[in-house]
């Protein structure tokens, strides 16, 4: 049995010896993969059996989401929603469907039950059986779940990875899976999936140890803390210490370069987070980072935790921890989370006949990536995200652009079964660009980020999308034309509600989320083809872009003449913002304006005043011209509407479309 500290890291797997006896499935079909589309649809929904199954814990999401996917794929049935607010009812509507809802989710089990085969037993010591498990499931028509549900639904075993698989060894795992299961599923994508999740406690009291009050974005404040943990020594299960942001809104909390922990003076652990020494003590670390400087860090609302356990009788315990940015620290004497499986996505992998993964992109596990990568035809789509965050998204991203393999965010969008079918009205017109005389001002143009996210245009952009203060201001709303695909009302609808001031572009970069300049030289043209291919079909003619960052990784290499040029051939493009931060990239390569985005911190009057000072040195006899990059997570259009009020002379906002109008008229003058 594996502790509980052990499920909470990668998690792992090694075949044992004698291997599973598997059988051959049926051939993969194209799991609804029409040669025009590059992700599948299953058909259109016409009924649908709903459910809220938000009270249900991990297993049992995971049960039902893998049913889902083998029921979907013969025709959407099944529709749930995972959150106690009305996130995925809302888009219920706009399905078409006739409804039947159900109190109670987990009798869809018994009403579908004829429709799967049996059930893949995962291993509950093992977190990486829960993919294996979700591979499996799309090829025997089946179900993932344990051997209790097994038994208490009355699902015959199509296969047990109880006891297959080594719990410390990520990589032969994903070894045999690539060997054994790959050659049998269907390549139209290959998925990436965090196995496990860890989910609040409820109930738990934390008493407050530190906070940073200030916004410190910097190493100013950094310097080594003693936080008295004594009062948490009447717990029997150890100390609890959470790291997390103090602010929570602008990407800048708790960051941890060393721990040493005394027991009455006597160091009980000491180590330097990303290290084996940190292993025993860190009790939660998914939903952190460990950084360049190897510093464990989250913002927004992650945390990381970590327990210490002090001898008995012990009358002080002090952590030493080297602290900085925005952080707020706090103790518990109970356990503050628990695991259980990631059940998100999963409908439309196991429909899709899909593989599913979760290999950080580094060491053994990077190359065992490369190798599976490697075997995908270019602009095949890596559907999923990866482990370890922000590190994870640059080296994840760059090895799939290395391989010609763009990547789809979908790790968590939800019943991906019945949006990719429901039909919708997209149109491809370009909006009608409103006229605008060249002038000496300082034009602006905001660009709301994270498009390229298709969970996010299911989920946060619906949000802030229904605040009545958009349209007020001019506003770039980045979306995925791959929407056309797999949530063709999604983006209807946000065509059909769009305001004057509203503008689609396409998020990073294109048709799906890449680095255009790692792409190989013989594949490039094949991903700006399919990237034309769906701006046509959706109406957009500017993008939102990336590229690979630097070998120091201080900063982004611009576009060149080589990718530029192959947007031009095969793409609509008439502007690109490159995502830059620091906005002092302006260039013209193979005729399209590319223009770098600049991100200050903060919101309002903060943002203000770091436009003011990016532009203090501006001539003022000539026009000058700023892509502000607006953070998706943490503002609203209220909040824009907030700015834009604060932007008198010589500012003036304007749409993207208007915006790279008058900047191709700038550029092209002073080439004369």
């Amino acid at each position: 049995m594996v502790s509980r500290r052990s499920l909470l890291q990668a998690g792992g797997a090694v075949l044992a010896a004698g291997g599973l006896g598997l059988s051959s499935p049926h051939e993969a079909g194209a799991a609804g993969r029409a040669a025009s589309r590059v992700l599948p649809s299953f058909g259109r929904p016409t009924r649908l059996d709903v459910a809220d199954v938000s009270a249900l814990d991990g297993h049992d999401q995971l049960l039902l989401t893998t049913l889902q996917g083998v029921v979907n794929r013969r025709g959407p049935r099944l529709y749930f929603s995972f959150d106690a607010g009305d996130t995925d009812l809302r888009w219920l509507d706009g399905t078409g469907a006739a409804v039947t809802r159900h109190e109670h989710a987990l009798d869809l089990v018994d009403r579908y039950r004829r429709e799967v085969r049996g059930a893949v037993l995962i291993d509950p010591d093992v977190p990486d059986s829960v993919n294996v498990a979700t591979t499996l499931a799309g090829l025997r028509s089946a179900v993932a779940a344990t051997a209790e549900q097994a038994r208490t639904y009355g699902l015959k075993t199509i296969d047990d990875l109880r006891g297959h698989f080594d719990p410390d060894d990520v990589p032969a795992t994903y070894r045999w899976q690539l060997d054994h299961l790959f050659p049998q599923c269907d390549h139209a994508l290959v998925a990436g999936l965090p196995p496990t999740r860890t989910v609040n406690v409820p109930g738990v009291k934390w008493r407050e140890v530190a906070r940073e009050t200030a916004r410190v974005r910097d190493t100013s404040n950094r310097r080594v803390r003693s936080l008295d943990l004594s009062p948490e020594l009447s717990g029997d299960d150890g100390v609890y210490l959470r790291f997390q942001d103090s602010f929570g809104d602008d990407g800048w909390g708790a960051s941890v370069g060393a721990v040493t922990v005394k027991a009455d003076g006597k160091e009980i652990a000491s180590f330097t987070p990303g290290t084996a020494a940190e292993s025993p003590y860190l009790f939660d670390g998914l939903n952190s980072s460990v950084g360049d400087s190897s510093n464990r860090f989250s913002d927004g609302g992650g945390s990381f935790v970590y327990r210490f356990a002090a001898p008995a009788g012990t009358k002080q315990l002090v952590a030493e921890v080297d602290l900085w940015n925005q952080f707020l620290v706090t103790a518990t004497t109970t356990a503050p989370t628990r695991v259980e499986p990631f059940p998100h996505f999963r409908d439309y992998v196991v429909a899709s006949r899909a593989m599913v993964l979760w290999l950080p992109p580094a060491g053994d596990t990077g190359d065992l990536l490369d190798e599976t990568l490697s075997r995908l035809a270019p602009t095949t789509p890596y559907a999923g995200w990866f482990p370890h965050d922000v590190a994870g998204e640059w080296g994840g991203v760059d090895r799939a652009s290395q391989h010609g393999v763009e990547v789809v965010a979908t790790d968590f969008y939800m019943n991906g079964t019945v949006h990719a079918g429901v039909p919708a009205k997209i149109s491809g017109r370009v909006r009608p660009r409103p006229k605008a005389k060249l002038r000496n001002r300082v034009y602006v143009t905001l660009t709301v980020g994270e498009g390229d996210n298709v969970q996010y245009c299911q989920r946060r952009m619906r949000d802030i999308w229904d605040d009545p203060a958009r349209g007020s201001v001019p506003v770039n709303w980045t979306v995925s034309p791959l929407l056309a695909d797999i949530g063709p009302a999604i983006l209807a609808h946000y065509q059909r509600t769009a305001t004057a001031n509203d503008l689609l572009v396409c998020g990073p970069s294109g048709a799906g989320y890449t680095y255009p300049a790692s792409w190989p030289a013989e594949h490039l043209d094949a991903y700006t083809e399919l990237t034309g291919r769906y701006l046509r079909r959706t109406g957009m003619d500017l993008v939102y872009a990336y590229n690979p960052r630097t070998a120091a990784g201080d900063g982004w290499i611009p576009f060149d003449e080589r990718v530029v040029a192959s947007y031009a051939k095969n793409t609509p493009l008439r502007g690109i913002i490159q995502s830059w931060e620091t906005g002092d990239l302006r260039s013209r390569p193979a005729g399209i304006p590319v223009i770098g985005n600049f991100y200050p911190q903060g919101k309002g009057a903060e943002f203000r005043d770091a436009l003011l000072a990016h532009v203090e040195d501006r001539d003022p006899t000539a026009p000058l011209f700023v892509a502000g990059a607006i953070n998706a997570w943490s503002w609203t259009p209220s909040d824009i509407a907030d700015l834009a009020a604060l932007l008198d002379d010589p500012f003036e906002v304007v749409r993207g479309d208007v915006f790279f109008a008058l900047l191709d008229e700038a550029m092209t003058a002073n080439r004369r």
